[in-house]
């Protein structure tokens, strides 16, 4: 079966860096679209970043734009979510979840209710 879980979460200062993972089993990363959705306190789940397979034709919400960065590990099964220069705005718990199949661009797979695998969440918590 398709499992996801993610970790690497934690606290830090703003302006800081950390890397999010996201391990997955019972499915091959490169047959599926993949990506971080984050849900802050008192708000909607939102789409970060996500990806059919190409670095070039990822999609990035807006406001994280040239500070993350969504790659994968086909060798390791793994995603990841590189965040810099964090923002005491980008304190939310992060979700990793992949999608098959893979028939649209980037972009629409960090609409909301589309991924139909996810794995359970990691709290981020930047501090001012």
């Amino acid at each position: 079966e398709v499992q996801l879980q993610a970790s690497g979460g934690g606290l830090v200062q703003a302006g800081g860096s950390l890397r999010l993972s996201c391990g997955g089993s019972g499915f091959t990363f490169a047959d599926y679209a993949i990506g971080w959705f984050r849900q802050a306190p008192g708000k909607e789940r939102e789409g970060v970043a996500c990806s059919v397979g190409s670095a070039l034709s990822a999609y990035y919400l807006e406001s994280v734009k040239g500070r993350f960065t969504i790659s994968s590990d086909n060798a390791k099964n793994t995603m990841y979510l590189q965040m810099d220069s964090l923002k005491p705005e980008d304190t939310a718990v992060y979700y990793c979840a992949a999608h098959w199949p893979k028939l649209y661009g980037s972009s629409w797979y960090c609409r909301e209710n589309v991924m139909n695998y996810w794995g359970k969440g990691t709290l981020v918590t930047v501090s001012s």
